[in-house]
């Protein structure tokens, strides 16, 4: 049985004996599947707190626009970055940025926040995932997720230069999408 199909019988067999536990209890349309070489990542989205931004990664996530696209800056005890077509931190998507939709929520470990550049409100199609805490994040870029199963295939992704974080021959994405768009 693949992660997902094991998650979706979890969530039914939950829903069945009344047991609702936050990090598990997801919702499908608000679930995320990064298929990584090592396996399946399931990140819970967060539209509670940033609907903008999980509009947009689920808007891209359908198109296929993660597809294929390079780990490009990974940092061992940091994070992992990704979503920008051009491999190199530069590039997004052809929409318009994303205003901030900073929230209390910490920076830890399994956390996926938006990239962006000096400008608060620069956020486009570039995420980063938590490898650790990183407090000094807090409040200054938008959460939007948080990894609730596989962490352990984020955590193998290729670390890049201890300082720059740039990966040669980076690890990416095989695939991304909805969970509620899983075909049966």
């Amino acid at each position: 049985m693949t992660r997902v199909f094991a998650f979706l019988f979890a969530l039914i067999f939950a829903a069945g004996a009344g047991i609702a536990q936050a990090q598990t209890a997801a919702d499908p349309e608000n679930t995320l599947v990064l298929e990584l070489k090592t396996g399946e990542v399931l990140i819970a989205l967060r539209p509670d707190i940033a609907p903008k931004h999980v509009e947009r990664v689920k808007r891209l996530a359908r198109e296929g626009f993660y597809d294929g696209l390079k780990f490009h800056r990974v940092i061992e005890g940091f994070m992992a970055q990704t979503g920008d077509p051009r491999g190199d931190g530069t590039g997004g998507s052809n929409y318009p940025d994303l205003p901030a939709e900073f929230s209390n929520v910490p920076f830890e470990r399994g956390v996926v926040g938006a990239a962006r550049t000096a400008d608060p409100n620069s956020a486009n199609s570039q995420f980063f995932i938590m490898f650790a805490s990183a407090p000094h994040l807090n409040g200054q870029y938008t959460v939007w997720g948080r990894v609730i199963e596989g962490m352990e295939h984020v955590d193998r992704i290729k670390k890049g230069d201890p300082r720059t974080g740039r990966v040669t021959n980076p690890d990416t994405i095989v695939r991304m999408y909805v969970l509620a768009d899983k075909k049966k």
